[in-house]
Parts: structure tokens; sequence; C-alpha cells
């Protein structure tokens, strides 16, 4: 069986790839290039679902909101 998941990618300030997947709090990475951040992004997605398979908790990716703060 397969599952998707969404994954939400960003760059930082040093130019490093951080991705993140929403619905598995904590499960996320960093990479130089894109193509070894998505290794290591499913690579992580398989290593947390290995630890939290017996927590049958699990979020459904809603979406992405900007929020704006003055400051």
């Amino acid at each position: 069986m397969s599952k998707d998941y969404n994954v939400f990618i960003e760059r930082d300030s040093d130019g490093y790839y951080v991705a993140s997947v929403p619905s598995l709090p904590g499960c996320h990475t960093q990479a130089r290039s894109l193509d070894t951040l998505m290794e290591r992004i499913r690579e992580a997605i398989e290593l947390y679902l290995d630890v939290m398979q017996d927590d049958n908790v699990e979020l459904d990716y809603m979406g992405v909101q900007k929020v704006r703060l003055a400051v």
C-alpha cells in the first residue's frame, strides 16, 4: 500500500532547503540541493512512521496560510 504526503519546502537565509511534513508533526529535514532534500525527507517519513506505527494518530493536511504581523 502506498500513501502520499504533502511536503512543505522553504529555503533559509544560508541557502539550505528545509522540508517538513505538516501531517507528521516534527518530521523535517534540510539539505543543500532539492534532490538530496527529497531523498532525506523520504527517509525521514519512513523513520517517523516506523517509530509512530503504534500511535494511530494522523492529521489531515488542510493547507498553508500566511500570517502578517506588524513588527
